[in-house]
């Protein structure tokens, strides 16, 4: 199914989503017949899902087209759902929506700035990027003293194409297993997610900017020359290739083409990699752990320096606009919480000793392991 979402036109897809719908239905009922539980239908149906998708990973490279992306996690919902009384396919269906919103407008932002003619920023950030590091180009320093060619990569180009590549996997790998195992965190998470989606497509549209390796020397992949910085590479893949992966660079190759290529400030890879490093910082108590997180969203902002994909103010926007949506979610989240216990309640109201309005209960009751009801909306 994934080959044919990644490779072919809208009709094959859908004629193998309904083939594979009808092998799941069938599996399902196959195992209902001779007494299965849904609880381990749900499991096995998402292991064999998984045991694929590890399978794709390695085999075709990591899955970054916004389409594929979104029939990836559809079929995953869907799986997670098998057995589940209709609202929580309802239910599923709306969190579906609400990632699919997120996710498509982001390339939705490149066709709004042309059409409001928003002139493309390129030696404003330039500049800035020279002023933090005193006069100096950090993206052409690191590709002049440590870019060895193509054909002699080094440990860290490596490094730093498997952190680059984690911009594709991490995210939504969260984003599902949040999803099935605790709902109310889920929706903690997608808050300030969406905040963040939407504060940076806003910041697309009327900045958009073109990343180094557009503005520097000589015709690039769009057909401009637009001379900002000396002649840069673009050595995304090579550590890939180095370790025999080349499906992930031809992937990818065939991916940046059809993307935003002036989506650029902020850095959504560098904001992701400090967003779920921040989200997960609570639960984390151990000093040196929390010392080697960090390593991760500073890995990545050095990478895509190097790569020429971001500068480095490009990163420091990302993490700012992470720390925004954190912010104000925790203040809202916070406020919510205290009107909550401040509400008088009424001794004579009885109604919620006899119709319970947690569903972590009535799933308890009813011996399905069904996440508690949240809502998107605050």
């Amino acid at each position: 199914m994934l080959l044919a979402i990644s490779t072919s036109g809208l009709w094959r897809v859908l004629w193998w989503s309904l083939i594979g719908a009808g092998i799941v239905a069938g599996y399902a009922a196959l195992l209902r017949a001779v007494g299965v539980d849904w609880v381990r239908i749900r499991w096995s149906a998402l292991g064999a899902y998984g045991v694929g998708y590890v399978w794709w990973f390695f085999s075709k490279g990591v899955i970054i087209d916004r389409v594929s992306v979104l029939w990836s996690f559809a079929i995953f919902l869907s799986l997670a759902s098998l057995g589940r009384p209709l609202r929580e396919w309802a239910r599923m269906a709306g969190d579906l929506g609400i990632f699919v919103v997120m996710w498509l407008s982001y390339d939705e932002s490149r066709g709004i700035a042309d059409g409001l003619g928003m002139a493309i920023q390129v030696e404003s950030v330039r500049n800035i990027d020279r002023f933090l590091f005193f006069g100096t180009d950090p993206v052409v320093w690191l590709q002049e003293r440590f870019y060895r060619g193509p054909n002699n990569v080094q440990w860290y180009d490596v490094i730093g194409s498997c952190v680059y590549y984690s911009h594709f996997i991490v995210p939504p790998i969260v984003i599902a297993v949040l999803w099935l195992a605790n709902r109310d965190q889920w929706v903690r998470y997608m808050r300030r997610f969406a905040t963040l989606l939407f504060v940076a497509c806003v910041m697309f549209v009327l900045l958009p900017t073109a990343p180094p390796w557009m503005a520097a020397e000589g015709k690039n992949r769009v057909g401009l020359d637009l001379n900002a910085l000396p002649p840069l590479r673009r050595p995304t893949g090579n550590g890939w290739r180095r370790i025999g992966l080349d499906g992930f660079v031809e992937t990818w190759d065939t991916g940046r083409d059809w993307a935003n290529q002036v989506a650029a400030m902020p850095s959504l890879h560098s904001a992701f990699a400090l967003f779920v490093i921040v989200f997960f910082w609570p639960q984390i108590r151990n000093r040196y752990i929390r010392a080697a997180m960090l390593l991760y969203p500073l890995t990545m902002a050095v990478a895509l320096a190097y790569f020429a994909e971001h500068y480095f103010i490009d990163a420091i926007a990302g993490w700012l606009v992470v720390g925004g949506s954190f912010l104000l979610w925790n203040r809202i989240e916070t406020r919510l919480g205290q009107r909550s216990v401040d509400e008088p309640t009424d001794p004579e109201d009885n109604t919620d000793n006899d119709h319970c309005t947690d569903d972590r209960l009535v799933s308890s009751a009813s011996g399905d392991n069904i996440e508690p009801v949240a809502s998107i909306a605050p």
